[in-house]
């Protein structure tokens, strides 16, 4: 089989781009250099001239906060721009992969969310990208999305990573415990996904590691497992805060747990933890100390 991946330099697009060449399918990787995605001229070009059986579409605009004062930048990329890779691959009848998110949800449920429930979102990113499986819904016959949350890995900025370097930088460090979700190694999502194009079962996919936690408790955890398996010395005092505390452009959802339904009814294979995701993030971070030092 052969995949196209767009973003493919982008935190997840580098983890898709390796787990999918370990797998043994043919990769082509594209970059932002290689491919604009809200181009529809050169989508077409580059599309039709590598014919992959299916695209992972990593590319995103994914700055939550920037996106409330930049409304066209944000659906230029996550709706335009997904439009036009539905339709090229259409064009070459390849099955898409379109990576959402729980932001489409408006996060005040006081359980998870199923992939059927209705969406309602708070902020541009969120409506932006909720466009942008309207766009694959209609314009793709083979589509699966794939929503997620809490993303972290070894490439690029996240959460985990600014947690390190400020729990070793400051003596205080106040972590919102008022807003529940489930964070996701990307390593585990790009297996799942691995996993998905394989198959015909199309449709609406929530996968996240399993299990969840507020931020605060994920913090905990992240300087529980750097003191073991990378021997960090973290000079700062946890402290739990409130969202009002820390007022942002962008809304947060108080709650991004999702019900993984489609996987279980579809008999794929789950994600593993979220604890047994970051325990095995820190694993790889110890082969690369300059990742977070």
């Amino acid at each position: 089989m052969k995949i196209l991946i767009t973003g493919a330099q982008g935190q997840l697009g580098q983890d898709v781009v390796a787990i999918c060449s370990q797998a043994g399918f043919e990769v082509v990787g594209c970059s932002r250099a290689d491919l604009d995605i809200t181009d529809e001229a050169q989508c077409l070009q580059v599309v039709t001239g590598h014919r992959p059986d299916c695209i992972i579409h990593c590319a995103a605009y994914t700055a939550v906060d920037a996106a409330e004062s930049d409304i066209d930048g944000a659906f230029l990329v996550n709706a335009i721009g997904t439009r036009n890779v539905a339709m090229a691959a259409e064009q070459v009848g390849a099955k898409l992969v379109y990576i959402s998110t729980d932001y489409v949800f408006n996060g005040e449920s006081g359980k998870p969310y199923l992939e059927y429930d209705l969406v309602d979102p708070q902020t541009v990113y969120g409506k932006s990208k909720y466009a942008g499986e309207q766009m694959t819904r209609d314009f793709c016959t083979r589509w699966f999305i794939v929503r997620t949350s809490w993303v972290f890995g070894l490439h690029g900025g996240n959460f985990v990573k600014t947690m390190l370097r400020l729990g070793q930088d400051k003596p205080l460090l106040q972590v919102v415990n008022d807003q529940k979700g489930s964070p996701t190694y990307t390593v585990d999502l790009a297996r799942f996904l691995v996993n998905l194009i394989t198959t015909e079962k199309y449709g609406i996919y929530h996968a996240s590691n399993s299990g969840s936690c507020t931020w605060y408790e994920f913090t905990e955890m992240i300087f529980t497992e750097a003191k073991k398996e990378l021997g960090l010395s973290i000079a700062a005092t946890l402290q739990p805060c409130s969202t009002e505390q820390f007022p942002r452009p962008a809304k947060r959802p108080s709650n991004s747990v999702m019900e993984h339904l489609a996987i279980r009814v579809n008999g794929l294979e789950d994600l593993p933890h979220w604890k047994d995701g970051l325990r095995r993030f820190m694993l790889e971070m110890k082969q690369q100390p300059d990742l977070y030092l």
